[in-house]
């Protein structure tokens, strides 16, 4: 990956993971970007101008009242020569800034001043990260087409676990690339992949589901984007953060995700990582369903969901050149995915073991199995964003060779 010739503008809010951008700096410059530094008061806790400077070669900028020779009042002008502004850490505070359009420290008006892309790395606390307003606050800035990368899951350095994570350099520098319109071996090609669970309603506060987190599918979205595809992922209902450069459409229901896919076509992959579920009640209750005198339980009617999958592989103009379908099984693994494989007709089956001891439904790691007309591949354990991005460089690959 080549950044040549581009210029990008670095905002490092206050938060400890403020560490790791001196490295992202570092990865910029090996590929020929310009990097020039805004710091917040709070990120100067972290890190310190003199290091930035150092390795930007560059001077940074912290002051929105600085009448220097160099900068003066020229905010504006800084974000409008850049190509791209990062935000890296952005914090909850900086994050609720942007989404409510204050602008009270040079960080903030760079940022509202901009009329270029935005690629915001979240990191902060896990509660902070979970909470409603932090929540709200992404959604009304993805809508504006603001960018996003991570946060990762893992140990804070406040002790607590979970998401909230400055995502690692690597995939910062992916995200980078996809915001500037990077080349990859999947440009110019469209990419379809659908993730996460789907609910059933039985009435208006019940339904079928399943454990899937969508962790999988978005992460194999995101990897196709960074190799240059144009991407849509249909997501089903998943407490995730839409993957960078992706365009994304949530539904709740099977019928409404086939829908959507078929919305979707043409496309050159489809790669069908969602749980979908088999059936669905025939018709579900208009009013919540009550226990009946005698407590007996309720008897349903149930019909079978439209075959996703099986639908998209279907020989015809409009079949993408390369089908792929997931096998979820706590048993029998192989033997179901190669049944699969014929059943579906599709061209590639990623087969995973779900039992509960495995951790593999709503879990960070994944053991996979490619299993295809020419036999079986077994992957090692791997996270679940390097299954991803090995996933996506084959499909690269096979499409290349079917051209």
């Amino acid at each position: 990956m080549t950044l040549a010739g581009r210029h990008i503008l670095l905002v490092i809010a206050g938060g400890i993971a403020a560490y790791k951008c001196l490295d992202l700096i570092r990865r910029l410059r090996e590929r020929g970007a310009q990097v020039r530094c805004v710091l917040t008061k709070a990120g100067s806790h972290f890190v310190t101008p003199m290091a930035l400077a150092a390795l930007s070669e560059q001077p940074v900028f912290e002051d929105l009242f600085a009448l220097t020779d160099d900068f003066g009042m020229s905010h504006i002008r800084a974000s409008r020569e850049s190509d791209l502004l990062v935000v890296a850490p952005a914090t909850a505070n900086l994050i609720a800034k942007m989404a409510h359009g204050l602008a009270d420290d040079l960080a903030s008006t760079l940022l509202l001043a901009s009329d270029k892309p935005i690629l915001l790395a979240p990191a902060m606390n896990v509660v902070m990260w979970n909470h409603p307003a932090t929540q709200a606050n992404l959604a009304i800035l993805r809508n504006r087409g603001v960018f996003q990368v991570g946060p990762g899951t893992g140990e804070m350095a406040c002790g607590e676990e979970g998401a909230g994570r400055l995502a690692e350099v690597p995939l910062i520098l992916d995200a980078i690339a996809t915001a500037l319109g990077g080349g990859g071996p999947l440009t110019g090609r469209r990419a379809l992949v659908t993730s996460g669970p789907t609910f059933e309603p039985i009435d208006p506060v019940r339904y079928i589901g399943n454990r899937s987190s969508g962790k999988q599918g978005h992460a194999i979205a995101a990897a196709l984007s960074r190799l240059g595809a144009s991407v849509t992922l249909v997501s089903g209902p998943a407490a995730l953060p839409d993957p960078a450069g992706v365009q994304v459409v949530k539904v709740e229901t099977a019928v409404e995700m086939l829908a959507a896919c078929q919305t979707a076509l043409p496309a050159d992959v489809a790669v069908c990582a969602a749980a979908v579920a088999d059936w669905r009640v025939a018709t579900p209750a208009a009013q919540k369903t009550k226990k009946s005198a005698g407590g007996a339980p309720p008897v349903f009617e149930m019909t079978l969901n439209p075959d996703i999958l099986a639908t998209l592989a279907e020989a015809g103009p409009g079949r993408p050149k390369l089908v792929i379908g997931f096998a979820a099984e706590t048993q029998d693994l192989i033997d179901h995915a190669r049944a699969k494989l014929v059943r579906k007709g599709c061209d590639l089956i990623v087969a995973n073991d779900v039992s509960a001891a495995t951790g593999t439904f709503g879990g960070d790691a994944n053991q996979v199995h490619l299993v295809g007309a020419d036999g079986v591949e077994t992957w090692p354990s791997l996270s679940k964003t390097e299954v991803a991005g090995r996933l996506a460089d084959r499909i690269a690959a096979l499409l290349g060779e079917r051209d």
